[in-house]
């Protein structure tokens, strides 16, 4: 279920979202997919982020070749909003379906359930969970013409099915879709929440060799602005 709730007076309601964080991991450089939202968009205009957006009621009713894993599962529903508890299937599916949507990219398996999304459906896959690391969280501030509580995955680029530089399917939602070393990414027009994970992906990407797993975080960042005054905290 789409999750609203905890908006202040004047504010328009939280919706949860997700995010996705590819990361091309090479020996000479990590890179990470961004693309740019356009200059008339009501939310972060002409800035770089990741691909991602709001989660739908339908993303609850997804086929997913295999479901958010734990400890992932388990970080997602901690410090839940009043009345609200998130679908971490739903959110997961989001993460997937959006990353479909404004990059073309996928990532899937043909043993799952027949899946209708646009490209999956064509490519005989079905939306694949099980590979995504749940890394961040934040609640945009109040004032804020749109407010999500997004959650932030991330993933190996050599998770994707198909090639990780065709992006012939893209919507038109981001442009200049590319993939920018981490070295540099922080330097493009960024929305300062985008720049935090950035620097905690760097951090969680070099603590390993390129060709080992993307390790689990200990914790997820939280930053939390709920209520008048910003909250950060770590989910365990």
């Amino acid at each position: 279920m789409t999750a609203t709730g905890n908006a202040a007076a004047g504010d328009p309601p939280i919706r949860d979202a997700a995010t996705l964080i590819l990361l091309r991991r090479r020996p000479e450089a990590t890179s990470v997919l961004m693309g740019m939202r356009g200059a008339k968009a009501v939310f972060m205009p002409s800035k770089y982020v990741f691909p991602g957006g709001a989660v739908d009621p339908a993303d609850s009713r997804a086929a997913l070749a295999r479901a958010l894993p734990d400890p992932h599962r388990s970080r997602l529903l901690v410090e839940p909003r009043a009345g609200m508890s998130p679908d971490p299937d739903a959110v997961a599916a989001a993460a997937l379906r959006e990353l479909a949507e404004e990059t073309g990219l996928l990532i899937g398996r043909k043993d799952g359930p027949r899946s209708g999304w646009p490209g999956y459906a064509e490519a005989g896959l079905s939306p694949d969970a099980g590979a995504l690391n749940y890394v961040f969280r934040a609640i945009t501030p109040p004032g804020r013409p749109r407010r999500f509580d997004a959650h932030f995955f991330a993933l190996d680029a050599a998770d994707l099915t198909g090639d990780p530089d065709d992006f012939s399917r893209a919507c038109d939602e981001l442009s200049h879709l590319h993939w920018v070393p981490l070295s540099e990414a922080r330097a493009l027009n960024l929305p300062f929440i985008t720049e935090v994970v950035l620097a905690e992906i760097a951090e969680l990407a070099g603590s390993v060799a390129h060709d080992a797993p993307l390790p689990v975080p200990d914790t997820v960042p939280f930053f939390d602005n709920r209520g008048p005054a910003p909250r950060f905290c770590q989910i365990a």
